[in-house]
């Protein structure tokens, strides 16, 4: 890891290398730099664009950093992911900076956090896994992929059934949320699990599994939708 960290890096980093283990995740030396990199950038421009409720650098290591992480057990080697409302990109550049194996496509509306998004990607070498779409999910056409992630998507059970149904081909939906957007999610009845996190008594993962009848037609539209 990087000598001569500044307190709240420091602290940042301590908080990751200690709580790792317990949500099921090893770091090289190298990602731990990468997630330095990512923090810095992050706080460096938080002010400006609000791109995080502001927190102090434990939380955003537990919280932020490691909830996101949690995402990872279902990314299959090789997957190719669309992050909507990706913002701070959570969880989607935790993901990326953990698997370097993964593709993904960031999709943020707001011009000003695609700056910051194409920047941070940059900052952990992970410019050529992925890319920035300056967009609203919604006005662009279904994904061809394999997992759609979103974590912070605005009026989030609002325009859930609208990210069900553009993402009807996709076999995997991560969503992160409380208690509401699992009532939300049964009241549509759509077949998941929830994924209590750790350290926590209202956040989950909420794991949504469609039929997986359109994999080869996704996996031949794939290298034309995503990382391009």
């Amino acid at each position: 890891m990087t000598e001569r960290k500044r307190p709240h890096t420091e602290e940042f980093i301590e908080t990751l290398a200690t709580n790792a283990p317990r949500y099921g995740v090893s770091l090289s030396d190298e990602e731990f730099n990468h997630f330095q990199e990512y923090f810095e950038h992050l706080t460096a421009w938080n002010a400006r664009y609000h791109l995080v409720a502001p927190c102090p650098p434990r939380e955003f290591a537990v919280r932020h950093v490691l909830e996101s992480l949690t995402a990872l057990p279902f990314l299959s080697s090789g997957a190719t992911i669309v992050d909507v409302g990706s913002g701070a990109g959570l969880p989607i550049i935790p993901c990326l900076i953990a698997r370097p194996d993964v593709t993904a496509v960031l999709v943020e509306a707001s011009p000003k956090k695609t700056i910051f998004l194409r920047e941070a990607l940059r900052r952990v070498e992970r410019q050529t896994n992925a890319r920035v779409v300056a967009e609203r999910f919604e006005s662009i056409p279904p994904p061809a992929a394999d997992v759609v992630t979103c974590r912070a998507l605005e009026r989030f059970t609002e325009w859930l059934p609208t990210l069900v149904k553009w993402a009807a081909n996709v076999k995997t939906l991560l969503l992160f949320g409380g208690l509401t957007l699992g009532e939300r999610i049964e009241s549509l009845s759509l077949p998941h699990q929830a994924i209590l996190l750790p350290d926590s008594e209202g956040r989950f993962l909420y794991v949504i599994e469609h039929a997986n009848d359109g994999a080869e037609a996704r996996s031949s539209e794939r290298t034309s939708t995503v990382g391009h």
